[in-house]
This record gives C-alpha cells, structure tokens and sequence, in this order.
C-alpha cells in the first residue's frame, strides 16, 4: 500500500543528493531567483532559508525527488549553499524504477521534455540539478508571469505549457539575442485568443465572453 505523508515534517539534505523530475530549467529565470534570496538573505538572514521547503517523493533506493522549486535549488547551489530543508510529501520508495516514473506521470509530477520541447524518456531525466540544461523559453515564460501576461495556476508545469506555446511562435534566436524584445512579442501573444486554452490566461474579455 502506498504511504502519503501527511504531516509537515521537514529535515535538512544535500542539494546534491537531490533528483530532478524535470529535464531543464530557465537559468535567466535562475539568476533572478539568486539575486532575490540574496537581497532576502541581507535583510533577513538565514531565516530566509528556513521559509522554503522543497516537496519531495520518496522513490526506489530512498532517493528524493523534487516535485518543486527546482529554479531555486539551482539558485543556491550558485551562492554556495549546499543544503536545504525537505518535506516528504508522497512515500513510493516500494515501487520499482519503471512503476515510479510511470506513477509520477500519470499523476502531473514529471515533466520529461528537452530544452527543444521534445518529450525523452525517464532515463534522460539529469540524476542532479546542477546537470539540468538551460531551456530559453522557460525563462521567457517566467517573467511574462511576473509581468502579468498570465497568473500563477495549480495546474502542473503550467509555465512549462506556456514556454512550449511561445517556443512555437517565438524564434530561438530573438530569446537569446534580444530578450525584452522577445517579451514584448510574448505579452501580445500572452493577451491573444491563441492562447485562451492555457492555466492562467487572462487576456482581454469582448462582450460575447459576458
């Protein structure tokens, strides 16, 4: 029988010892993540810290597996912080390596695409986040949620689903050369009928929608 955890409870662990369940991240979208805990480090201190506990599952051989908080766990192995405070959320450390992935996939906790969009198989999920690849278009998702092109949904991956949208209608080179120029062309896009199917949308109503 399969156990959830229910109560709060965290500990310490490694970064390191941490598992991906995702095969990228933004990594503009890690820096500004970085500058962030520092300023809340300056004012705060180490308490700051003790605020963000990662959820993890508990897989095959006791190893965990983030489900969250990936950008910012790359953060702080970039400010030299090699340790964070972890919740164990689900308990599926009695399954075998193929029923865990294919658990964790049914249930919208693992997101095995590539930097290009392109779905993998589990085996190429990096077995620590410092080896998780840099995906452009994550980052350009991010930061249209914080400008508000849309709002933060429950919905799993869901800045993911945005980054595959602007990916298809975006060209690689403008995110990369020329970034707040792909944002601008992001936000339109963001506010447009093409993409009222994604968690989050908020573009404009017209009186048909009342």
């Amino acid at each position: 029988m399969l156990q959830t955890v229910r109560a709060p409870i965290s500990h310490p662990i490694k970064i390191a010892d941490l598992r991906p369940t995702q095969m990228t991240v933004g990594l503009r979208e890690v820096e500004a993540r970085r500058e962030r805990m520092k300023e809340k480090l300056k004012a705060n201190g180490e308490k700051s810290l003790r605020k963000n506990v990662i959820p993890v599952v508990q897989g095959p051989k006791n190893r965990y597996y983030i489900i969250d908080h990936h950008h910012l766990c790359h953060a702080l192995l970039g400010m030299d912080i090699d340790e964070v405070s972890v919740t164990v959320v689900l308990n599926l450390s009695r399954l075998d390596k193929q029923a865990f992935w294919v658990y964790l996939d049914n249930t919208g906790l693992v997101h095995p695409f590539d930097a290009d969009g392109k779905r993998c198989d589990y085996k190429d999920i990096p077995k620590s986040v410092k080896d998780m690849k840099d995906d452009p278009y994550r980052s350009l998702a991010g930061m249209l949620r914080r400008m508000g092109g849309f709002a933060k949904d429950t919905t799993p991956f869901s800045e993911f689903l945005w980054a595959d949208f602007l990916r298809r209608r975006i060209e690689k080179d403008d995110v990369k050369n020329d970034f707040d120029v792909a944002l601008e062309k992001a936000l339109k896009l963001a506010k447009s009928r093409d993409a009222d199917f994604l968690p989050g949308w908020c573009g404009p109503l017209d009186d048909s929608d009342v």
